[in-house]
């Protein structure tokens, strides 16, 4: 069966300047690195933005600050609920980046309690998906991007990403925790990094 038949319209994905450009701007800015281990995390994992926020210290590290290969998610999208939750490989790069951010919550004097958030707001409250959705419309800007995209679009670029390495639909489907391999299909559509390398090579 040709699985990229099964749906019309493909995903708006970032294209891989894109992705370096955000995580260059936001890993550089003095004020940027919550959100470049947000982006770090949701390019990685897939996470949607309502997963992100809603983690906990516990649920990614160890009581001594190691991070945990797999994450145990219990906040996710509801139609696939599972009681038992479902479960996340962090990527080794992930992994890096957020042994460096307990540390530097560490030196800022947050809060690294198993049941406290991870990412926190500038009133040391949890971040909001309204927020997370702001800053990066804000970082957008700051990387030049000449369109606009959703936090949801990095979701849709981790998935295009892993089909696009793997070919392999189910591994994606995994990835993705659908319940369905015909919501999975929508990875298989060209992504606009596929059309941004085939309009360069046009003859005009």
């Amino acid at each position: 069966m040709n699985y990229a038949d099964a749906i019309r319209q493909p995903p708006k994905t970032l294209t891989e300047q894109e992705q370096q450009l955000l995580l260059k701007v936001s890993g550089e800015h003095h004020a940027g690195f919550r959100d470049h281990v947000i982006y770090s995390l949701a390019l990685g994992t897939g996470l949607r933005e309502h997963e992100i926020v809603a983690l906990n210290i516990g649920d990614i590290f160890h009581d001594d600050g190691r991070v945990k290969r797999r994450v145990q998610l219990m906040v996710f999208k509801r139609s696939s609920s599972d009681p038992r939750g479902q479960e996340v490989i962090l990527p080794e790069t992930a992994r890096y980046k957020l042994e460096k951010f307990y540390r530097w919550k560490q030196r800022l004097g947050q809060n690294i309690e198993a049941d406290a958030p991870v990412f926190i707001s500038r009133n040391s409250n949890r971040l909001s998906t309204r927020q997370v959705r702001h800053s990066f419309s804000v970082w957008q800007e700051r990387a030049g991007f000449d369109r606009r995209l959703s936090f949801h679009a990095l979701r849709h670029t981790a998935c295009t990403n892993l089909y696009r390495n793997t070919k392999d639909i189910r591994i994606t489907q995994r990835f993705a925790r659908h319940k369905s391999i015909f919501t999975t299909a929508i990875y298989a559509h060209p992504s606009d990094e596929d059309m941004l390398r085939s309009v360069r090579e046009l003859f005009c």
